[in-house]
């Protein structure tokens, strides 16, 4: 990241911030801003990583002026922040849109104002043919990150998107409620078919410096990453647990997209993701090279080419 002096990390306190702060400290970024709205965890974080480069600041996406003080001077935003909990934004429907909907829409708007040069969004497979209401707010924030583009054009602002699977490790996983079920001798598998996409949290955050790098606006970036099947992963964690099929929960699905077939259609083929081009008149197809994938191509984490063992799963937990 040449000529990079300041960060801005939106949700910066979750399991994601705190990786992409790990790994930003080892460059030569001189600020590190962790916007979130959680003051507990910010001290926390400012006692573990006690570095004279950080800064926290007490931000809600959904609050537009706050985020003018907090965009002041960025160079880079990394927008992580979101209601992600599947049952918590079914139940509260309007809180997931204000944040992860509106609070996209706030942070492109004021990134725009301030003339940052690189605003990245992370979003989720779900956010692909959304069958839950956290899934389709992202899906929506893509959009917007996307089109966002047609607006900055005269700011210089680029907004571009990573999309990626489940991370081990992160908050809210399912590794640690099948951790917490273990003692109980039964885990609950919802459907023994299962499958999902599987990314190591420093993978995840060292995908998302990779692409900013890259980017121009308006791409779409996912990374080529294994499949695992959930039956297999409870093993892993737990292996003499009794397995109890229970059933699909509302919302969710046997196995995941991170590409549609409909999406590959304007797809590049990369040496370490999948490029998504947006379909603006001011994108052109040489602003990357690269192969076009196969006509119909469809990234599921049911029809993948790699696969997780239940001893590399095994090692990803330990």
């Amino acid at each position: 990241m040449e000529n990079i002096k300041t960060v801005v990390i939106t949700g910066g306190t979750g399991s994601l911030g705190k990786e992409l702060t790990r790994q930003l400290l080892k460059t030569d970024i001189k600020r590190i801003v962790i916007a979130s709205r959680d003051e507990m965890k910010q001290d926390e974080m400012a006692k573990d990583f006690n570095s004279d480069r950080l800064r926290f600041f007490e931000a809600d996406v959904r609050d537009k002026e706050r985020l003018q003080r907090a965009f002041e001077g960025a160079d880079i935003i990394i927008h992580a922040a979101a209601l992600k909990i599947v049952p918590k934004c079914e139940y509260n429907p309007f809180e997931a849109v204000k944040t992860n909907i509106i609070g996209s829409q706030n942070v492109i708007d004021v990134a725009i104002d301030k003339k940052v040069k690189k605003v990245m969004m992370v979003s989720t497979d779900k956010a692909v043919q959304s069958l839950n209401l956290y899934g389709a707010t992202k899906a929506c924030a893509e959009k917007l990150f996307i089109a966002g583009n047609n607006y900055a054009s005269g700011s210089g602002t680029k907004l571009s998107v990573t999309r990626y699977g489940n991370v081990v490790g992160s908050r809210g996983s399912v590794i640690p409620f099948f951790k917490k079920l273990a003692a109980t001798g039964a885990l609950p598998i919802t459907d023994a078919r299962m499958t999902r996409f599987w990314i190591t949290l420093p993978n995840a955050a060292a995908f998302i410096l990779r692409c900013i790098d890259q980017m121009r606006g308006g791409e779409i970036f996912i990374p080529k990453i294994p499949s695992m099947k959930v039956i297999d992963l409870a093993e892993a964690v737990a292996p003499n647990c009794k397995k109890q099929i229970v059933g699909i929960r509302p919302g969710e699905k046997i196995h995941e997209l991170l590409l549609t077939p409909e999406e590959a259609a304007r797809t590049i083929d990369g040496d370490f993701c999948y490029i998504v081009t947006p379909e603006f008149s001011w994108w052109t197809k040489d602003q990357i090279k690269g192969p076009a994938v196969p006509e119909g191509f469809e990234y599921s984490s049911g029809n993948n080419s790699e696969w997780l063992t239940i001893e590399q799963l095994k090692g990803l937990i330990s």
